[in-house]
C-alpha cells in the first residue's frame, strides 16, 4: 500500500487539505496527517478544525511514499519558516519521493531549496516568491519528484495527479471517474464561475 504524508500548520487552506486527502484515500494511499501546531488539533484557514494523526516530532516521518503541503498563507509560512518540516522537505527530495504543494505552499519547497532546476507553480500572489524554479501557470506541475498545483480549485487534480505519479493510474481514473470529475471536464463549458 502506498503511504503519503500530509503537513498541517495553523491557517492551512482546508480545500486544499482535504480533497487531496479525501482523492488519496479514494485511491487506496494511507494518508497520515502530521501537526506542526502545539497540539494535533490544527486550525484551518477558514476555522475549521482538522485532528491530526502525528504531531511534527514523531518517529518514522520519513517513511512515506511522499508528502504533501496544502497551502493557506499563514499555514505556507509556518512551513517555510519552521525548521523541522523544512528538513522533511529536503529529505523527501534528496530520497527521491515525490514532494507535492498547493498555493502558497510551493514557497515552503523554495525556502528548502528543492525547486532548483524544477519547473514549478502557486499561486499567482506569491510568483514573485518562487526564484530557483521555471515558473509555468499550468493548473498541475509535474516537474521530476515534485508536484505543484495553483490554488484551491486544482486540489482535486493535483490529489488525482499524485495518484499517477504513485504508479496508481487505474485508481486515479476511477476517482476521477467516481466523483464525475472527468464529467466535469468533458461538459466544462457548461460551467459558471
Amino acid at each position: 500500500m502506498k503511504t503519503f504524508l500530509v503537513l498541517l500548520a495553523d491557517g492551512f487552506e482546508e480545500t486544499e487539505a482535504v480533497t487531496a486527502i479525501d482523492v488519496l484515500r479514494r485511491g487506496g494511499v494511507k494518508v497520515v496527517l502530521c501537526s506542526l501546531a502545539s497540539t494535533l488539533l490544527v486550525e484551518g484557514s477558514r476555522n475549521i478544525v482538522i485532528k491530526a494523526d502525528v504531531p511534527i516530532d514523531s518517529d518514522g516521518l520519513l517513511d512515506f511514499d511522499g508528502i504533501y503541503l496544502p497551502g493557506g498563507a499563514k499555514g505556507a509560512a509556518t512551513l517555510r519558516d519552521d525548521q523541522r518540516a523544512q528538513q522533511l522537505i529536503r529529505e523527501y527530495k534528496a530520497s527521491g519521493k515525490l514532494v507535492a504543494a498547493i498555493c502558497a505552499a510551493p514557497i515552503a519547497l523554495e525556502r528548502a531549496g528543492v525547486l532548483r532546476g524544477e519547473t514549478a507553480t502557486s499561486n499567482p500572489d506569491f510568483r514573485d516568491h518562487i526564484k530557483d524554479a521555471v515558473y509555468s501557470e499550468d493548473p498541475v506541475v509535474v516537474s521530476g519528484k515534485v508536484i505543484t498545483s495553483r490554488a484551491a480549485g486544482t486540489a482535486l487534480p493535483i490529489g488525482l495527479e499524485i495518484l499517477r505519479q504513485l504508479g496508481l493510474k487505474k485508481e486515479a481514473e476511477k476517482v476521477s471517474h467516481d466523483m464525475l470529475f472527468d464529467f466535469l471536464m468533458d461538459h466544462h463549458d457548461k460551467i459558471r464561475a
